[in-house]
């Protein structure tokens, strides 16, 4: 779930689901409907994508993951948080994450699908990836975003391996995240880095980053087409899988 406005000509999604606003197929629902709009449009120049209260967002919703009764459900709705994810990763115009707070999992995935990652600069807030702590891989577009997103297979491989959730200092440090701001600069930062990089002679950003994301966007539908990932999607009903999953959204009622 989300709202969206027009703010200074720039489409600002807020994330809103509950507590830890987490990825329903509504969200990525209202997420697909602004990325058309605003490729369609030209008096829009980019997207910003912020959270509300505490968190920017967990991830999927672990009660839609639990939900699943058969690999069918799973593959359905995965393939398309695939295809809308891919969708962000590829908008011909500036998507800039302002983080607000807590960002994790597929959250931090829609976050490193963006074009420029800021976070208010708090101790308390965490980022990281629990895939791997919980029991639940990474499809194909989902890694490759994230790998896209970092400047070495290294710090891909520390991210994804260990499961940790770090400060932003350390997100800074680790490229994760691109700058930290004071909460009340947030929305100011973004919109202004969408209007920095738009608000120029005939909007050549929109080529230089269809040229910088092109080849990797072509390789993640080639093998989301070509690979067999159904099976990893099992892991939904293994009974360890299903109580780490039960147990991880107890903690966040």
């Amino acid at each position: 779930m989300l709202e969206s406005k027009i703010e200074d000509h720039v489409m600002i999604i807020t994330l809103t689901n509950g507590k830890t606003n987490s990825i329903t197929r509504e969200t990525l629902d209202g997420l697909n409907d602004c990325l058309k709009r605003t490729s369609l449009e030209s008096s829009i120049k980019g997207i910003v994508i912020t959270g509300q209260n505490r968190f920017f967002s967990s991830g999927f919703d672990l009660n839609t993951f639990m939900g699943f009764n058969e690999r069918s459900e799973a593959i359905e709705f995965l393939g398309y948080a695939d295809e809308v994810f891919l969708d962000l990763f590829l908008c011909p115009k500036p998507v800039i994450c302002a983080m607000n707070g807590h960002a994790a999992a597929g959250g931090l995935i829609m976050a490193m699908a963006s074009d420029y990652r800021i976070i208010v600069n708090h101790p308390k807030i965490k980022v990281g990836m629990s895939e791997i702590k919980i029991g639940v891989p990474l499809s194909v577009a989902q890694s490759a975003i994230m790998r896209f997103g970092l400047d070495s297979d290294k710090k891909f491989r520390d991210l994804m391996y260990f499961g940790e959730m770090m400060d932003v200092a350390a997100a800074l440090e680790k490229g994760i995240v691109d700058e930290l701001v004071d909460t009340g600069e947030l929305l100011g930062r973004a919109k202004a880095l969408v209007s920095l990089w738009m608000d120029t002679p005939a909007r050549p950003f929109c080529r230089i980053k269809e040229e910088l994301k092109m080849e990797t966007g072509s390789r993640i539908r080639k093998r989301m087409a070509d690979t067999d990932w159904h099976p990893a999607l099992d892991c939904f009903f293994n009974p360890q899988v299903k109580e780490t999953l039960k147990f991880v959204q107890s903690t966040m009622e």
